[in-house]
């Protein structure tokens, strides 16, 4: 299963091409539902997101998709995720946390979108986009801290549009190159880790940050003593 999916993310751009075509119209439905599920729901956060974004960029370029179609028709699966995301969070989002299925969120990945949210505020809605995981989960926690509506939907419109629209391009005047198609696997897995990065060095610090307050209550109590 895992190398199943591993191959999918590393040769998207054959697969999508095959899956295109077979499915036509239709595919435009299916990548909706990709866009709209990961984004949307707070236990899906482990879809492809990025890369799957550059690829159809790609296909586009070829011919395969009409580039202002996908790129609003995405845009719109991302922004409706987003909302849908807010308002589960806003009305269902501290029942989820204490239900069985609140056992998938795991505690280290709110924690990291709280901290998120402590340093970017409300850009959070729009920096979370480029940030797996922290995307699906950034609008459920800006839901569960009851972020006003207006503010919430002006960061994700926003937020929604350059995301999709920044990747599709990309992929559309990048990914034709012979060297990246010819090394598309190492390209994909550069966006991966680019998207990753964001968050491993949060995560670093937020480490690294509990170890000192660790360390300064050790030398507090032995001063004490």
């Amino acid at each position: 299963m895992f190398e199943a999916i591993v191959e999918v993310l590393l040769h998207g751009d054959q697969y999508l091409n095959v899956f295109v075509n077979h499915y036509g119209f239709w595919s435009y439905v299916i990548l909706f539902l990709i866009i709209f599920i990961e984004t949307g729901l707070v236990v899906m956060p482990f879809l492809p997101g990025d890369s799957l974004l550059f690829a159809v960029g790609a296909l586009a370029a070829a011919g395969t998709l009409d580039v202002v179609w996908i790129i609003t028709i995405l845009s719109f699966a991302g922004i409706m995720g987003d909302s849908v995301n807010y308002a589960v969070g806003k009305y269902c989002g501290n029942r989820i946390l204490n239900t069985t299925l609140g056992r998938f969120i795991k505690k280290d990945h709110l924690e990291r979108t709280h901290s998120f949210f402590e340093k970017f505020g409300g850009k959070t809605i729009v920096l979370a986009r480029f940030v797996p995981i922290i995307r699906t989960l950034a609008p459920f926690v800006a839901g569960i801290g009851k972020m006003s509506y207006p503010k919430f939907a002006v960061y994700n419109i926003l937020g929604g549009i350059l995301w999709v629209a920044s990747l599709i391009l990309a992929g559309y005047f990048f990914g034709t190159i012979g060297i990246v198609k010819e090394n598309f696997a190492l390209v994909i897995l550069g966006i991966i880790f680019i998207s990753l990065l964001p968050g491993i060095i949060e995560y670093a610090r937020h480490i690294l940050s509990k170890k000192a307050a660790k360390m300064q209550c050790r030398s507090v109590s032995d001063a004490i003593e």
